[in-house]
């Protein structure tokens, strides 16, 4: 049965609930580690602030002990270091920030084409009135290009707007409550919708509504029931 909708707005994970995991972490992922060297090399002058901001959290992870490799101005050392954050799934905004920059290339240069589910596109045109936004721990640029390069079309025109971690990481409450600022709508207004439960503990504690996305490989989740489900977004 097809839900009632929010009153006013749809905030929607990425992976796991608009795009198999499977494409992020075998396709664009691996893509990265692939051509994050030359990348660095070719655009060595472009990079002082995702460069910085690796710095920062390679010193941290001294701090703590969780024995980075090293770190220097090398671009191979860089990569090293890139690629061992790309192996932990860390959801660090200076390496999102470098893996959409290389992403952005390899859209533009046609190796890339984003997946969506085939509801996506459908439910997109459906919600026309609706706020529709996406919040996820890749960078705005990737967002906007995954959006763009679609295997359904260009689909950025559905979307009002994006955010990532620079507005605060996904399962703290405050991160969902800025957004709701942001979409200019009270939370109770706006679905979020993700695969991952501890996002949707953070929205239902800012005030959302939340639908538990469940696809074909997505990770189990703890305690799933606690949510209201979906399998498709048909059903919204």
């Amino acid at each position: 049965m097809t839900e009632s909708l929010p009153t006013a707005g749809i905030l929607l994970d990425i992976e796991g609930t608009t795009t198999p995991i499977a494409f992020v972490h075998d396709v664009l992922f691996t893509y990265a580690r692939q051509h994050v060297r030359d990348y660095l090399v070719q655009h060595a002058t472009e990079l002082d602030d995702d460069i910085a901001q690796l710095r920062e959290e390679h010193a941290r992870d001294l701090t703590i002990g969780a024995a980075p490799p090293p770190l220097t101005s090398d671009p191979d050392s860089v990569a090293t270091y890139v690629h061992w954050l790309i192996d932990r799934d860390r959801k660090s905004t200076g390496l999102k920030s470098l893996q959409g920059k290389i992403w952005r290339e390899g859209y533009t240069n046609g190796t890339l084409k984003s997946q969506v589910y085939d509801d996506v596109r459908p439910a997109f045109e459906r919600w026309t009135g609706l706020q529709i936004c996406i919040f996820s721990s890749g960078s705005v640029l990737a967002q906007q290009l995954l959006f763009a390069h679609t295997d359904h079309g260009d689909l950025t025109t559905f979307i009002s707007d994006y955010f990532d971690t620079n507005v605060g990481p996904k399962a703290d409450a405050e991160s969902y409550r800025r957004i709701a600022n942001k979409m200019n709508l009270p939370p109770h207004e706006i679905l979020f919708i993700s695969d991952v439960v501890t996002e949707l503990e953070a929205a239902t504690a800012a005030g959302m509504q939340t639908r538990l996305s469940i696809r074909p490989g997505n990770p189990p989740q703890p305690d799933p029931k606690r949510f209201q489900i979906i399998h498709t977004l048909d059903e919204i």
